[in-house]
């Protein structure tokens, strides 16, 4: 297992919300074992939660997940912003998929990485270069 498992939108959303999420949340919480098991960081770029939360109501199973499943949030800083910006223009995609940029310049960030994502292949283009970071398709 890598240094750390970043989850996207979708990855938090399977979990969050796993009784209306099927195989997807089955997923999720396999990869998220066996983040725990290795004693892996587990971490949600804090542009995911702004991507997901919209009141109480919706926020509510994303506070529980993260309080109970010992998952952090990373902030984003200037060179975590920058290096997204970065990644968008090799890839040659618009801002449109910034929150991606987001999660792959934050798995940038450590040295052996699993991204869980609900997007693997706008995922996989952004994170093409960077062999110390792989993608689990949900």
């Amino acid at each position: 297992m890598a240094e750390a498992l970043i989850l996207d939108s979708e990855a938090v959303n399977a979990l969050a919300h796993a009784g209306q999420r099927g195989v997807l949340a089955e997923r999720a919480r396999a990869i998220l074992t066996v983040a725990h098991q290795n004693a892996a960081l587990v971490r949600i770029p804090s542009v995911v939660l702004a991507e997901m939360c919209r009141g109480a109501r919706y926020d509510s199973a994303i506070n529980h997940l993260l309080v109970s499943r010992g998952i952090g949030v990373s902030d984003i800083t200037r060179s975590i912003a920058q290096q997204a910006g970065h990644l968008l223009a090799r890839a040659k995609l618009t801002s449109e998929h910034a929150i991606d940029a987001f999660v792959v310049a934050t798995a940038l960030q450590f040295a052996s990485v699993v991204i869980a994502t609900g997007d693997p292949r706008d995922i996989r283009r952004l994170a093409a270069p960077f062999r110390a970071v792989h993608v689990f398709a949900l």
